[in-house]
């Protein structure tokens, strides 16, 4: 059996592991919510060593901590900040609202490291907690780890999937196609241009991450209890803002109404929804490459897919387009995770809102799988993707669309009889116009140019004046 040690806090007894860092407060906690087997997140878990460092810090310097003490703390809290004792930290996400046992848990592994440094007793409430609560404490932690890890690993990997959208875009530029609409032919357009537009989009995804910044730096911190800051200095909150935005390199402030940051999490709601736009598109990025992918020989076909694995246990040879599939599933698991961080948000009641942990638990495993799924299209999919430019081509001399170029020269009624009279004789447009539009041969090739009817600028009246 497992060795053991008994610890007392002001409800009793507790027996908790002889080894284990943390103390009571967290085993009670533990025993309490055996609910998913599933901790806050690691970047939750540095984020909270991150503002327990800045508190002692801040601590030191108005002259409410020894300096030996404080320095016995911060080192603790730099070891947590750093993922060193990431087991310590055990407790399950679905908790108490307030995340008031993990606010505990780093109280009491701090205190012990720090005990052991320093060689006398660290209290994990009057010293480690010194001027905090867990009901400034913890919403601080959500938004010191959103920022980190939307800066530090979402925005890095968008750059990378832009990045190679736009490379792509260049280098099909060339590849003409048909067009489609409700999933049906409609007029020519450069593969290059759809890429593009999705190189466009993920742009724009990181100008939207970028607007959700600004309420995720302001810090709850300060504001202890219900946002009066009793217990506290009044410089505290400005002070340990302005060490974690020295400790990050990212800027943080504390907030401008401390009542708005502890009763209420919109700007997490506002994160939550820029991340969901993201994963719409890179839902539809994901989709449109497999459908043009599809195949090889039945499908559209006009992409090619590097072959990474077999696509099938019983048909062999058959390639599956995974890396899509998998980003798709990704968009979906995040947009579940909006829906929650949603109704989190709505749950604000009165003085705090009481859904910190699962909020917190959603948002970063968004901001997680939209950057590992990123990268993972990017080196897996994408940047080995190539156009099969003449299956794409051969779509658009065949397809009765092109009869669209006609409707500035002939009329609509007129270009729409030679498309029915294409499609039910099985000739192209251009057969059929060489014959029945009045038109010159010539008139009709310029007119039918697959390149030239993906060029802004020739429509209608160019068309009918050239």
């Amino acid at each position: 059996m497992a060795e053991t040690r008994t610890e007392r806090d002001t409800m009793g007894e507790v027996t908790l592991p002889a080894d284990a860092l943390y103390g009571a407060q967290t085993q009670r906690a533990v025993a309490n919510f055996p609910v998913s087997g599933e901790p806050l997140p690691p970047r939750f878990v540095h984020a909270l060593g991150l503002v327990k460092l800045a508190a002692a810090r801040v601590n030191r310097e108005l002259g409410l901590l020894e300096p030996a003490m404080a320095g016995a703390i911060e080192q603790a809290a730099r070891a947590v900040a750093d993922g060193a004792h990431d087991a310590e930290f055990p407790i399950d996400v679905f908790q108490t609202g307030s995340g008031t046992s993990s606010n505990m848990n780093a109280n009491e592994v701090i205190a012990t490291l720090a005990s052991r440094a320093l060689g006398s007793k660290v209290h994990p409430n009057d010293h480690v907690n010194l001027g905090q609560s867990s009901n400034d404490v913890i919403p601080t932690v959500l938004h010191v780890a959103a920022v980190l890890a939307i800066e530090e690993d979402l925005v890095p990997a968008l750059r990378h999937l832009h990045a190679t959208l736009a490379a792509k875009a260049g280098e099909f530029d060339a590849v003409v196609k048909i067009g489609r609409t409700h999933l049906m032919d409609a007029v020519p357009i450069r593969l290059g241009q759809e890429f593009g537009g999705y190189a466009r989009q993920v742009e724009l995804g990181i100008g939207r991450l970028a607007a959700a910044l600004p309420g995720l730096r302001e810090l709850a911190i300060g504001g202890t209890a219900v946002g009066t800051g009793l217990n506290t200095h009044a410089e505290f909150g400005a002070r340990v803002a302005r060490e974690i935005t020295a400790l990050t390199g990212t800027e943080f402030r504390e907030a401008v109404d401390h009542f708005e940051a502890q009763g209420a999490r919109d700007a997490y709601v506002f994160a939550a929804g820029a991340l969901t736009t993201l994963a719409a598109s890179l839902m539809k990025i994901a989709n449109d490459v497999r459908l043009m992918a599809s195949g090889p020989q039945a499908g559209l076909g006009e992409l090619l897919l590097p072959a990474i694995q077999p696509g099938s246990s019983i048909m062999p040879g058959k390639v599956n387009p995974v890396i899509p599939e998998s980003v798709i599933q990704v968009g979906a698991q995040v947009t579940g995770n909006c829906q929650a961080v949603t109704i989190g948000g709505q749950w604000g009641q009165l003085d705090l809102n009481v859904m910190l942990p699962v909020m917190a638990r959603n948002l970063l495993e968004s901001i997680r799988l939209l950057a590992n799924a990123s990268r993972v299209f990017v080196d897996k999919c994408l940047a080995g993707t190539t156009a099969n430019a003449a299956r794409a081509e051969g779509y658009v001399e065949g397809s009765i669309s092109m009869a669209t170029a006609l409707n500035p020269l002939i009329g609509y009624d007129a270009a729409a009889a030679i498309a029915k009279k294409a499609y039910a004789t099985g000739r192209t447009v251009r057969e059929v116009a060489y014959a029945e539009s009045g038109l010159s041969r010539e008139r009709v090739d310029e007119a039918l140019h697959p390149h030239r009817q993906t060029v802004a600028g020739t429509g209608a009246g160019q068309a009918a004046g050239g």
